[in-house]
């Protein structure tokens, strides 16, 4: 089987990545097949039928107390899937303890989006891009984690656009930048002040805009001017003349986009990184036209359907979040009496409940947390304390599988059909191209789940096209009908995309209590996890091209066989001749919560700084559990690690 991508469809205008299209040549020797089921985690799993299983499992959720039942969904389900779920978790079962892994790498984008702009909206499309004259990426790596934007990346630089890289490693990101920038590791946002204040002493800012539409200017420029220029640019390590030339660049662009991924939300200071960069676009006006805005790169192929159907724990549904005047709202159009009425548990609070013996149930659904989640032994010290844990999935071997008494079968990419959204608020269909066989969508075996707890009527759906215009519906509940999904028609989205929230911010109103953009002062205070004598290293971690997390899929292709390596440590030329090590070498990485081994590359990365990619399945054994005190994401690429060379007997 070949796939090609439309041309004509503008969610990839004709583009395809690499991990996607490598689907056309798995081998599928992983496959789970049959529903599966053991009373212990020491036991082997023996066969069973959906409805056994489902039986067995309301039957625990009905002798469990809700706030001790949770739902781990993932940016792998549809919009469709994500919907019943979340109905289901929330609406029926009454726990608010429903989030999403969008919550480990997109959380601190939607949180800076609510607090600058008060809602959670990307206010940049793709498309932007070739009206843009400065793009500035910082803290991501599209060429191997966004390869169709990329790819137009490209194209708009041929027409002229510039680029500017900002990372500690030179990536293939880097590659094609016109300056990179090797900022170091943890002073985002002193590089992002040091620009704003240039831009404010050398009136270089939109004044008219700010006067108009912007909130606390006064007061965040008063705290900004106290910051010292010269100890922000050797927090930076950065030459000075480097950052001359990029000042003038972006005071030169007439439109500027700042596109960003996970080295910016994965941190303790995530949601601060993130105001850093929104308050450049509000204090120059770069923002609600066309080729200009700050742009957050989802991480996942529906982390943003994810978040407009309401799968994050912070929110109830459809970008509605927990109030009196919501809930009622939302019980209401479930014609549901069970519904939470505060924020429930999110990703890693759930781990922390359950290390203390408070989670009886854990639903999760096409994501591997155990592999996932930052501090590896602490989370598998805790899954080993929840009595039931139930996987949906379509892959056999992740590392939850170890701690999972239940295993349910459900449809990948390829043979299931719903909608999902792409990162520029973008609504598409997607469609089966080959035949599921008897295996199950993940919305009827929610659906069905909602049946055996005696919800038959309120999930009595028999087709994802009745499960998305219920959807649909539910999205006329949304503060100001922003999200007006309930305009798309399903049957029309098969062949081109909807995009919602057209000119939502017309005339630069926002979503504030005053219709203006809010500045907030942010300083780099809250640090991450700092290096020692014992552990002198910074590792930060990010995707690879060729491989999709941890390879349950991907790593079963035998022609990326010959691209890079699952396990491997990028480090500094120097710093690999001081340790004595060489391409090839093998060495021990430890940090204070664990210890891996890995393949050295010599690379092009800042000294004293390392690269492991999340394809190396160990690597959140390194992780630190620290979390943004707002967003609760992870500080993912922060770490302070040792580097040891493993020397054998025989060489």
């Amino acid at each position: 089987m070949k796939l090609k991508a439309i041309k004509s469809y503008p969610a990839n205008y004709g583009g395809s990545c690499a991990k996607g299209i490598s689907q056309t040549k798995t081998i599928y020797t992983n496959r789970v097949l049959l529903p599966q089921k053991r009373a212990d985690i020491a036991d082997e799993f023996s066969p069973t039928s959906y409805d056994e299983a489902l039986e067995f499992i309301a039957s625990k959720i009905k002798e469990s107390e809700p706030k001790r039942i949770g739902f781990y969904l993932s940016g792998q389900m549809l919009n469709e899937d994500y919907y019943v779920a979340n109905k289901l978790a929330k609406g029926f079962v009454g726990t608010p303890n429903c989030d999403t892994n969008s919550r480990t790498c997109m959380s601190s984008a939607v949180v800076g989006y609510k607090k600058s702009f008060g809602l959670d909206y990307v206010p940049v499309r793709m498309e932007d891009i070739e009206h843009c004259n400065l793009l500035i990426v910082i803290g991501a790596n599209p060429a191997e984690a966004h390869v169709v934007f990329f790819n137009r990346i490209k194209k708009a630089q041929k027409m002229g656009m510039k680029v500017v890289v900002i990372d500690p490693r030179f990536t293939m990101s880097a590659a094609i930048a016109d300056i990179y920038i090797p900022l170091r590791v943890g002073s985002d946002i002193d590089l992002l002040n040091l620009l704003s204040i240039r831009l404010i002493k050398d009136n270089k800012i939109d004044n008219e805009f700010i006067t108009n539409h912007t909130n606390n200017f006064e007061s965040y420029k008063e705290s900004l001017l106290r910051l010292d220029e010269k100890q922000l640019l050797q927090s930076c390590q950065i030459e000075s003349s480097l950052f001359e030339e990029f000042y003038g660049l972006f005071i030169n662009s007439k439109n500027i986009i700042t596109a960003w991924a996970m080295g910016i939300n994965q941190s303790v200071q995530g949601v601060d990184k993130n105001l850093a960069i929104n308050n450049l676009h509000i204090l120059t006006g770069q923002i609600n036209r066309k080729g200009s805005g700050p742009f957050s790169l989802t991480g996942q192929p529906n982390a943003m359907g994810g978040r407009e159907v309401g799968g994050l724990s912070t929110t109830i549904a459809v970008h509605l979040d927990y109030s009196e005047e919501n809930c009622q709202k939302v019980a209401k159009f479930w014609n549901s009496s069970n519904l939470p009425t505060q924020d429930g548990l999110t990703a890693f609070e759930m781990i922390e409940s359950a290390s203390k013996g408070e989670l009886d149930i854990l639903i999760v659904c096409h994501v591997d947390p155990v592999y996932h989640l930052p501090n590896r032994n602490f989370v598998e010290k805790a899954f080993k304390k929840i009595p039931l844990v139930v996987e949906i999935t379509a892959y056999r071997d992740s590392e939850t599988s170890k701690f999972s008494h239940i295993q349910i079968p459900a449809l990948p990419f390829g043979q299931k059909e719903g909608t999902q959204t792409n990162m520029d608020r973008s609504l598409t269909r997607v469609e089966a191209f080959e035949d599921g066989g008897d295996i199950l969508q993940d919305w009827r075996i929610f659906a069905k789940l909602g049946e055996k707890l005696g919800y038959k009527e309120q999930f009595n759906f028999r087709t994802t096209q009745e499960v998305f215009e219920e959807y649909q519906e539910m999205t006329k509940l949304s503060d100001k009908q922003h999200l007006n999904i309930f305009e798309a028609d399903y049957a029309i989205i098969r062949n081109r995309a909807f995009i919602w929230g057209e000119n939502l911010y017309r005339d630069n109103r926002f979503f504030t209590h005053n219709q203006k953009a809010n500045l907030f002062f942010v300083e780099n205070k809250n640090l991450s996890e700092q290096t020692s004598k014992e552990f002198p290293f910074t590792l930060v971690t990010g995707r690879i091209r060729d491989q999709w997390h941890n390879g349950s899929k991907t790593a079963q292709v035998k022609s990326l066989l010959k691209h890079k390596k699952l396990k491997f440590i990028e480090i500094n030329r120097d710093d690999a001749k001081e340790l004595g090590l060489k391409n090839g070498s093998r060495v021990l990485v430890s940090s204070k919560r664990g210890a891996i081994e890995a393949e050295v590359v010599i690379s092009n990365i800042n000294r004293k700084t390392v690269f492991i990619p999340i394809s190396h399945r160990g690597v959140n054994y390194l992780t630190d559990d620290k979390l943004d005190p707002l967003s609760k994401e992870p500080d993912y690429n922060h770490g302070a690690v040792s580097i040891k060379k493993i020397k054998y007997l025989f060489q």
